[in-house]
């Protein structure tokens, strides 16, 4: 596969690119500013009468995508996440090593849960509630 992506470079001219670039850079700045818009005109939508806030300019809207941007996105990249799939790949394996392969993840055995609990469930709990109250006493 990445033969053919270099092959397609390879036929690719310079003026090309650049214009697929320029483009792409175009694209985005649209993108920001459309969101923006968007933030700006949903703010005044909703936030004035639900909660009494005053509304709000562009700017102010896309301070508040950033905002939000820093305080639940972060910054992270594709590749963290890579590497916090080899970290949670590594645990799950200690773990099964630990525990084996049933886990508490195993809900083959909850299949029989509801006919349990209509047959002995309700009588189970109320003796453990008496041998509770008994041990009190």
């Amino acid at each position: 596969m990445t033969h053919y992506y270099k092959h397609r470079m390879r036929t690719r001219t310079y003026a090309t690119v650049a214009s697929w670039f320029i483009l792409g850079v175009f694209a985005a700045i649209g993108f920001a500013l459309l969101l923006g818009l968007i933030i700006m005109w949903l703010w005044n939508w909703l936030m004035p009468e639900i909660f009494g806030l005053t509304t709000i300019n562009y700017w102010q809207a896309v301070g508040i995508i950033i905002l939000a941007k820093f305080l639940f996105g972060g910054f992270r990249s594709h590749q963290s996440n890579k590497r916090y799939s080899k970290f949670r790949n590594r645990f799950n394996e200690k773990y099964k090593a630990k525990y084996g392969e049933t886990s508490k993840r195993d809900f083959a055995k909850w299949k029989f849960y509801d006919a349990y609990w209509e047959e002995e469930g309700e009588n189970a709990y109320n003796d453990y509630v008496e041998r509770r109250q008994n041990e009190g006493n």
